[in-house]
């Protein structure tokens, strides 16, 4: 089992934190997969960089296996991150387009209705990229965050992006770089100590956070995260849980219906969550003000229907 850290030499946010990550000891040369990739190894971890876009790669974990015999276990990718807001930032989040439908228009890579499994390693190298970046002094410069799920490219294993925003002046700040390359040197044990995040046998029935609803940066669910250091699965902001006003239509024998894909979201994010973490007691945290009333209802009435459970913060407690 190997895990895949992915680049792109297209992206300073993505080949800073590669270049930063490659000078620290133990690597070697590994194999080519392809035209244009160049590919390291350290360990049980390999480095693939390549020159597209990094959503524009699909299913690079099964080419990996395809072209090594080397069984993939997770996918971390390294990118930038962009916001209206410009704040510099570090963040960590799962992928996929839950919400899109087919025929609709994918604008940042996928598969209509995906969601990737979510990499168990999310909540713990949160923590662990906050305190790095306490101790390199980038706070408070930089906000470290959580973001909701979002964009490609496809993969099979359990994946999540490593991303440093939000403008040019910060996607090549050398700083910032040396900190993610610190989060996967610490997080995937090549200190020479425990890797930080697996899931296994001894989780089995640990909590875990299911977001529903909220902003981009999901900070009603950020603060459950935060106060009691549970793990992290989906975490559906509202855009991606798209609902049409049953006064706007009709269905069979005259009822209103709730039309549009927030169902096939919910319900594909919670079916991933759960196969990232075998055993989890996966609890579904609503971002109660940013509903509708008759949106919490329907949403709260679905999540009951599918037998998912519906914490409030304290049910996160692990006392």
């Amino acid at each position: 089992m190997v895990t895949l850290v992915v680049a792109t030499t297209a992206d300073p946010a993505s080949v800073g934190p590669a270049s930063a990550f490659l000078a620290m000891p133990g690597w070697n040369p590994g194999p080519s997969i392809a035209a244009g990739m160049d590919s390291f190894s350290n360990g049980s971890v390999r480095l693939l960089k390549h020159e597209s876009s990094i959503i524009a790669e699909d299913d690079l974990d099964r080419r990996w296996e395809e072209a090594t015999g080397e069984t993939v276990d997770e996918v971390i990718f390294l990118s930038r991150h962009t916001a209206v807001s410009n704040r510099p930032a570090l963040t960590v989040h799962p992928i996929g387009v839950p919400h899109i439908c087919e025929g609709e228009h994918l604008p940042q890579g996928g598969r209509p209705g995906w969601a990737g499994l979510p990499n168990p390693r999310i909540g713990p190298w949160l923590r662990l990229m906050k305190k790095i970046a306490e101790a390199n002094g980038l706070i408070p410069e930089f906000e470290i965050t959580l973001e909701a799920t979002h964009h490609g490219p496809l993969v099979s294993t359990p994946t999540m992006f490593l991303e440093i925003g939000s403008t040019e002046e910060y996607w090549g700040r050398q700083d910032a770089a040396q900190a993610i390359a610190l989060v996967l040197w610490e997080g995937l044990g090549l200190q020479g100590g425990a890797s930080i995040g697996n899931w296994g046998r001894n989780n089995n029935g640990d909590k875990v956070l299911l977001g529903i609803g909220g902003g981009h940066y999901v900070p009603r669910h950020m603060d459950i995260v935060w106060k009691y250091g549970v793990w992290v699965g989906h975490l559906l902001s509202t855009y991606s849980l798209p609902m049409e006003d049953p006064k706007q239509k009709n269905g069979e024998n005259g009822k209103n219906e709730i039309g549009g894909a927030w169902k096939q979201s919910i319900k594909v994010s919670y079916e991933a969550t759960k196969a990232a973490f075998p055993g989890a007691e996966i609890i579904a945290h609503l971002d109660q003000k940013s509903f509708k009333g008759w949106q919490k209802n329907a949403i709260t009435s679905y999540l009951t229907e599918q037998n998912i459970k519906i914490g409030k913060p304290q049910d996160f407690s692990t006392k």
